[in-house]
């Protein structure tokens, strides 16, 4: 079959705004439990974190998948293309319903042992135990939405994601204000909305793209082999990051009895979002393009395509965090009343531009990186910054010097920084060049 490649637009503004809603989701999720309580907003955010923890193993084979997916489409080989979705499929099956049952089943457990605040943790327990039990979700939502976007349906997959989060809202409005059902109502709506999301972009896939029909094919043990060599490390990265997020969360629980410092984080967070994802869609719209460009060994396109897309997200991502940091004690009030939050909640903001800008250029050049096939590199500066700076930064300003969740922005945005420059000093090496998927 014929793929017809996208520009970096045409594949920049579906991911971008499938992205945004996804943002919105957690954001509406934020807003209607804040009418409940502070607490409520701090339990889910902190559930979320360690959601987050626990299907790390899902990007063992996503990540790895995308990139074997792009470079054999850009190689002209969309069979093998295919085989590698169904490869990466059967693993995240059968590993989301581990974790799903693993989460359902402990998730007392894991609260008390890092030590949540006393007042977040039994709602934080209840949305742990529903959402975290249905992470197999998460597992195969990336599979088909992949899936689609490498083959540059992106549109569908917005189409998709729009739906699931209009089915959300509705749900959150039931079963929240008319039920009352609090934390758990979100859960279950959370959940709902997933499964449809799941259908609809694996309907579609099935649909529209007849890879299958294509016979070319290679070893399944090769191809997995590829797929594990670029997502193991990727995986790791994202372990270390998501456990680094969760030592700096035990840091946050340990600043206050109330769970202000760390509800502070998730409003900053919310907020914030919508910063982050125009880094995530241009992150991920240029390394399906490095996916093709490499696969058709095209290297200087592949260069210039980089640093443009990298340049478009620090301008973006900048303007939004600045205009957010401005306007943050007026966006604040959408949420809460309390002074002191909005005040705390504002500084965050400030220093947010300093950890988007970073963010944003780490997330293009590491994930062009990873496509490439040079996935060892990001997954080893993490494990050094992330700690060192991150959490270590957390510990030193937030605790020691008393800045509290201040402290903790100052250290997550000097890694998120220094992160970057690493990604791009190694860019411009050249060396990703050698690291070929493809024969």
């Amino acid at each position: 079959m014929e793929v017809q490649r996208k520009s970096l637009t045409q594949l920049f503004v579906p991911i971008c705004f499938e992205t945004l809603f996804y943002m919105l989701s957690g954001m509406i999720d934020t807003l209607m439990l804040s009418s409940v309580s502070n607490q409520a907003v701090g339990a889910v955010g902190t559930a979320n974190t360690y959601i987050g923890v626990f299907i790390i193993m899902f990007g063992v084979i996503s990540s790895g998948m995308v990139a074997v997916m792009t470079q054999n489409i850009g190689a002209g080989k969309p069979g093998v293309a295919y085989q590698a979705r169904q490869l990466g499929l059967i693993f995240n099956a059968a590993v989301g319903v581990i974790m799903s049952a693993f989460l359902a089943i402990f998730s007392e457990k894991i609260l008390e042992i890092v030590s949540i605040a006393p007042a977040l943790l039994e709602p934080a327990e209840t949305y742990l135990k529903i959402v975290g039990g249905a992470c197999f979700l998460n597992a195969l939502i990336p599979i088909f939405s992949s899936y689609l976007r490498v083959f540059g349906y992106t549109k569908q997959s917005l189409f998709a994601s729009i739906i699931g989060n209009v089915i959300n809202f509705f749900l959150n409005s039931v079963f929240l204000f008319v039920l009352n059902w609090g934390v758990m109502g979100v859960a279950i709506a959370t959940v709902i909305s997933r499964v449809i999301n799941l259908i609809m972009v694996a309907a579609m896939g099935a649909v529209l793209i007849k890879a299958k029909n294509n016979l070319q094919r290679e070893s399944s043990r090769k191809i997995l082999r590829q797929i594990i060599k670029i997502g193991f490390p990727s995986a790791c990265e994202t372990a270390l990051y998501n456990i680094a997020m969760t030592l700096v969360v035990r840091f946050m629980n340990q600043m206050d009895t109330d769970g202000m410092n760390v509800t502070a984080r998730s409003y900053t967070i919310q907020i914030a979002n919508f910063s982050y994802c125009v880094g995530a869609a241009l992150a991920q719209a240029n390394a399906i393009m490095t996916g093709w460009r490499i696969g058709a060994k095209e290297f200087e396109e592949c260069d210039k395509g980089t640093k443009k897309a990298a340049i478009y997200g620090v301008i973006t991502a900048t303007c939004f965090s600045v205009t957010f940091a401005l306007t943050g004690r007026f966006i604040v009030h959408i949420f809460t009343d309390d002074p002191q939050m909005i005040n705390l909640v504002v500084k965050l903001l400030i220093i947010d531009i300093f950890l988007e800008f970073g963010r944003v250029t780490n997330l293009v050049y590491g994930q062009a990186l990873k496509t490439s096939g040079d996935a060892a590199f990001p997954v080893i500066i993490g494990a050094i910054f992330m700690y060192l700076v991150a959490v270590g930064g957390t510990y030193f300003f937030g605790i020691r010097l008393g800045l509290l969740a201040v402290g903790a922005y100052i250290g997550m945005a000097s890694d998120e920084c220094a992160r970057a420059i690493g990604m791009v000093l190694r860019w411009k090496t050249g060396k990703w060049k050698t690291k070929r998927l493809v024969e």
